[in-house]
């Protein structure tokens, strides 16, 4: 499955790139004008192969969530049954991420690719929220393995098991498309999964540890300092070859970011934009990259993540994020509030007038 993804992503057409710069150009508005929206719409034109392209509508968000085996060398307060509760108050639609999927009108569906213990009990939905414009979350059951190994002892999973992540992401992401999903985004849970994500970006973009490891949750300065050697030492004893994806994934990645990963080929083998989310996405979209390099032409970043691991990946992956808020929650919730920027952009081709069916005067 893997292979002929991979093989299935094209490169974007340059007769529909070309019609949107052009229709770009006799709008109703400056040239220009809209900044990177207006290459955002040439790019969505190029990907669909069309001019204009589909609205990016409906939007189905993809939380992949995963356990981790480095929790034990103490790079997180977080107790790791925080993973499994927070899947039940994803399913009861209690997240922050439900909130903002209801508001863009967005399914979510919570993919158990690796946790360790059975998610919790589904609770009641919470008082006062609306379901209207999106229909309830829902459950998919494929865990690989109840959480990865610690990555700074060996290898986080061995590269069947990594394989099996990416290709359930794979899965995911047609499953959506055919259920007529017009846009992917990425989410995200899993407690101390920024380690795994700092080792990633580390790895695939050539950075020093301590230029991509963030504070994650919020955590201490001793437990900072403590998460920047274990990303130091699993680097050190694995040495991922950024050439060998899989290989990295499997040494020092997270089932959830390979996951990720497979989401992001599926999406762009059924040219589909995915709207990345923080960092745990756009380590993900570096795997994703180094597998097949015109994936990013499928990637659009959601927001610029407060981690620094965040702004190393996009810049890597030549990405320039819609918006930039201060946020590093995760769960899908920073690439649903770009989801309207995203539409924004696609929708100016569709609705907005050129100077000659206006009868506007050009300069």
């Amino acid at each position: 499955m893997l292979e002929t993804t991979m093989a299935a992503i094209r490169p974007l057409d340059e007769q529909a790139m070309a019609a949107a710069a052009d229709v770009q150009r006799r709008l109703t508005k400056p040239a220009g004008s809209l900044g990177v929206l207006e290459d955002l719409s040439v790019r969505l034109a190029g990907l669909a192969g069309a001019c204009p392209p589909p609205l990016p509508e409906p939007a189905a968000v993809a939380v992949f969530a995963g356990d981790h085996g480095v929790h034990a060398q103490g790079v997180t307060p977080w107790p790791q049954e925080v993973t499994a509760q927070m899947i039940g108050n994803f399913l009861a639609g209690g997240a922050v991420v439900n909130a903002f999927a209801r508001q863009a009108g967005a399914t979510v569906t919570v993919v158990d690719v690796g946790v360790a213990t059975p998610p919790a009990p589904v609770g009641a939905p919470p008082s006062g929220a609306s379901t209207a414009g999106a229909a309830g979350p829902r459950l998919v059951e494929a865990n690989v393995r109840r959480g990865t190994r610690d990555l700074s002892v060996t290898a986080a999973l061995t590269r069947d098991e990594a394989r099996a992540a990416v290709e359930t992401g794979i899965r995911v992401a047609g499953e959506l498309v055919d259920a007529g999903a017009a846009v992917l985004l990425t989410g995200d849970m899993g407690i101390g999964n920024t380690t795994p994500a700092a080792a990633l970006i580390a790895a695939f973009a050539g950075a020093d540890p301590a230029a991509v490891t963030g504070r994650g949750t919020g955590v201490d300065d001793q437990t900072y300092r403590r998460k920047i050697e274990v990303v130091r030492t699993a680097l050190r004893r694995h040495e991922p070859d950024p050439a060998d994806p899989l290989g990295v994934l499997a040494a020092v990645g997270g089932l959830e970011h390979a996951a990720l990963a497979g989401l992001i080929l599926g999406a762009a083998a059924r040219r589909v934009p995915v709207l990345l989310d923080g960092v745990i996405a756009g380590s993900a979209a570096l795997a994703a990259a180094a597998f097949v390099p015109s994936a990013t032409d499928a990637m659009v970043a959601g927001h610029r993540s407060v981690e620094p691991g965040a702004t190393v990946a996009l810049r890597r992956l030549g990405l320039t994020p819609l918006v930039d808020l201060g946020l590093r929650l995760g769960e899908g919730t920073g690439a649903l509030l770009a989801l309207p920027v995203v539409a924004g952009a696609v929708r100016v081709l569709h609705e907005v007038a050129t100077f000659d069916s206006a009868g506007v005067a050009e300069k």
